[in-house]
Formats: C-alpha cells, structure tokens, sequence
C-alpha cells in the first residue's frame, strides 16, 4: 500500500486507482522531474508576466484574482480526476503564476529584496529536504506521515477560520502579527509546510515502484508544485513578519 502524502492533491487512493503498468506507459521519478520542471517553467511565466504589468503601473487586480479563481478549480479537477493532469496542469502552472507574481509584486514593493530572498530559502530547503529524503537521513514511517498530516490539517483549518471570520472583521490572535509569537507561528508553519515536500518526494517514489499510469507524473509534478508554491508563500509572510520589525 502506498503511504500518504499531507498534501491535499496526493492522496492515499490516488496510485490505488491505477497501478502495475509497465513499459512506456508506467511512472517513472525522471518523468515526473521533467513534468514537475515544465510546471515550474510554466508558473514562473505567468509570475513574470504579472509581476512586469505590477511595476509598469497596470492594474495587475484582475489578473491576480482571475488567476487564483481559475488555478483553484483546475486544482480541484486536477485532485479528483488524475487523469485530466497532462492537459490541466500547464493551465494551472500559468494561472497560478499570474497570481503569484502579483502577491510577489505587492510584497516586493513594501519590503525591497524580499521574494528573491524567499525564493532563495525555498529553493535551498527543497534541496536540502531531497538530499535528507534520498540520504535516508529522515524515515517516513507512518507516525511522522500522521504527525504532518495532521499538522497541515490543522493549519488549513486555521487559515478556513481565519478567513471566515475576516468577514465579520474578527482576527484570530498572532496569526498575521508581527510579534515575537506571530513570528513563531509562521516559522512552525514554514517547517511543516517543508516537512510535505519529504511526503511529496515518497509518495511519487511509491508509486513509481508500484507502477502507476504515465499520466500520474503530470499528477505528481502538480502535486510537487503546490506544497513549494505554498512554501514560497509562507517564506514571503515570514520575512514580511521579521522586516516589519526593523
């Protein structure tokens, strides 16, 4: 059986729909670096694209929301039918990136250097979290797969309720502060949001041993994608913590 993954687009079921395929048409991890690479090409396009119309004066608005609205519901395709992935996910990687490049604008324009300086950190623990994974440095035994999943629950429905309550102009205390508790918040956020890339990286490394369909590497490039865009993401609300405070 395939362990876990605490990212919501990886799921336990996902390779158990489909597995044992051999040949051309079987998942490989070299596939799955090419999708994931492409992906990443992809949503770093549309972030330039709004990133340029940002500090070219446009109204980058439009754009930023048309892109998160139309990233979430291929999200959502994507997540409950795998096999839309190859011809989905590209979609995906630009609408997220327009987003994403506007957030990363308006973050730049308040704090100067801030999101090369986070995508710095966010590279560097992706590559110190393979290097851990493939060093066998760090088991992923199911208790430590529970501990994630259960974090990373916690803290979308923290964020659910963050969100829900901002309509009645209500905030959950420390979430969004810049004080030395906020702080610590987003550091243990940060932590498990990197701690999904080494679920991430076991998950797609099953299911290439178990033999899932070609597709599933588009599948898990996008699954990939979505644990290090919201790494970046919380990288950038981190430092805007600590830059706040000088």
């Amino acid at each position: 059986m395939i362990g876990r993954s605490g990212n919501p687009t990886l799921n336990e079921s996902t390779f158990e729909r489909d597995h044992s395929y051999t040949g051309e048409k079987r998942m490989t991890i070299d596939g799955t670096v090419h999708r994931t690479l492409i992906t990443l090409v992809l949503l770093l396009a549309g972030a330039f694209s709004s990133w340029k119309m940002y500090f070219e004066g446009q109204n980058v608005f439009p754009y930023a929301i048309g892109g998160l609205v139309v990233g979430l519901i291929l999200a959502l395709i994507i997540s409950f039918v795998p096999k839309t992935a190859p011809y989905l996910v590209p979609f995906y990687a630009v609408a997220e990136g327009l987003f994403l490049g506007a957030l990363s604008a308006n973050y730049e324009y308040a704090y100067d250097g801030i999101t090369l300086q986070a995508a710095l950190l966010t590279m560097g623990v992706f590559v110190a979290l393979l290097l851990v994974y493939r060093l066998r440095i760090v088991k992923v035994t199911e208790n430590f797969k529970l501990g994630v999943i259960a974090a990373t629950g916690g803290i979308a429905l923290v964020y659910l309720l963050s969100f829900v309550l901002g309509f009645f102009g209500i905030t959950v205390p420390f979430l969004h502060e810049s004080s030395p508790i906020g702080i610590g918040i987003s550091i243990v956020i940060v932590i498990v949001a990197a701690l999904n890339l080494v679920l991430d990286f076991d998950f797609i490394e099953n299911g290439a041993q178990q033999g899932a369909p070609k597709y599933m590497e588009w599948y898990g490039a996008f699954g990939l994608v979505v644990t290090l865009v919201w790494l970046y993401i919380e990288m950038l609300r981190l430092l805007s913590k600590i830059f706040s405070r000088d």
